[in-house]
């Protein structure tokens, strides 16, 4: 699959049919098969809660990551590329914050299924160490837009791999160092499409890339100033849940205005599930809560993958 050139672009306000303005008020959410979950909604990683894995190491990793100079500034300098130069959608801080919550709400899901993860297993690492090479990953797949962002995958490779080898001395011996290391550069580099996961902490962090696709975080391009179908599709979700399944450990709920949301979730997020090992595990519901002006039924009413 080609890579997606992930540009974002202005909202779109030319719907003139009628939507609920609070969108938990519908009946969807009333779905015997979408489980109501108070908390699904919440993505932010919330290092005083409840979960089901080991949490400590990630915790002070966390911690860490938030106080380093170095990681802070690539970040940043992350967006220039992508966003200044070539007009794309953010690739910097937000959307880095957006893919390690999602990744680690995810994991906590699937671990609370009783999905058994087997990159740090195989490495001989510990379960602890199974979020902590998900959030480095998360935090350093895109990275290598620094350099540019075509082919960024492949640049994020040795700049995560500096960074690493001066993060990991504080929290692991020279063994594990190249250990967590080498899972979380697999991660990083089977973010991308092109590559096939090996592990389920890859595919974690592949599927969580795929998340941030809401209204204005388009991760498929739009056509600037046109009303063809990317723009209509980069403007139709509205939200993007994860909840625990019926059926299956994790679910995924997508809220759309427009039944050209479809065109963003096949785009992208179905080729970000597709080879990621939990297609199994996750089941993808996605919802048009656009009802059409004429009283008539919408085109798209529900979809699953």
């Amino acid at each position: 699959m080609a890579d997606p050139t992930d540009a974002d672009g202005p909202a779109d306000d030319s719907d003139d049919a009628e939507r609920p303005d609070d969108l938990d008020d519908l009946d969807i959410d009333e779905d015997p098969e979408i489980d109501p979950d108070p908390d699904a909604d919440r993505h932010e990683y919330d290092t005083e809660s409840e979960h089901a894995f080991p949490d400590a190491r990630l915790n002070e990793v966390l911690e860490r990551i938030a106080s380093d100079e170095e990681i802070t500034a690539y970040l940043k300098a992350q967006n220039v590329n992508p966003v200044d130069r070539k007009g794309y959608n953010d690739h910097g801080t937000k959307h880095v914050e957006i893919v390690r919550d999602r990744a680690l709400r995810l994991y906590d899901l699937l671990k609370a299924g009783g999905v058994e993860f087997n990159g740090a297993r195989q490495q001989g690492l510990d379960e602890a160490d199974e979020p902590v090479i998900i959030a480095l990953a998360a935090t350093l797949h895109d990275i290598g837009h620094v350099v540019h962002r075509h082919d960024h995958p492949y640049y994020s490779i040795p700049l995560a791999a500096d960074l690493l080898d001066d993060f990991l001395p504080s929290f692991y011996d020279v063994p594990d160092q190249v250990r967590v290391k080498a899972e979380v550069l697999h991660a990083i580099l089977c973010h991308h499409t092109e590559e096939q996961p090996l592990t389920l902490e890859a595919g974690v962090v592949r599927i969580a890339d795929g998340l941030d696709m809401e209204r204005g975080r388009s991760r498929v391009p739009y056509e600037e100033g046109g009303r063809g179908i990317n723009t209509v599709s980069s403007q139709s979700i509205e939200r993007v849940s994860l909840r625990k399944g019926e059926g299956t450990p994790a679910q995924v709920v997508i809220r759309m205005n427009n039944a050209a949301g479809v065109y963003q979730v096949d785009s992208l997020l179905k080729a970000k599930i597709e080879g990621s090992l939990l297609e199994d595990q996750i089941r993808t519901i996605a919802i048009n809560t656009r009802s059409n002006g004429d009283g008539t039924e919408p085109i798209v009413d529900r979809i699953e993958l």
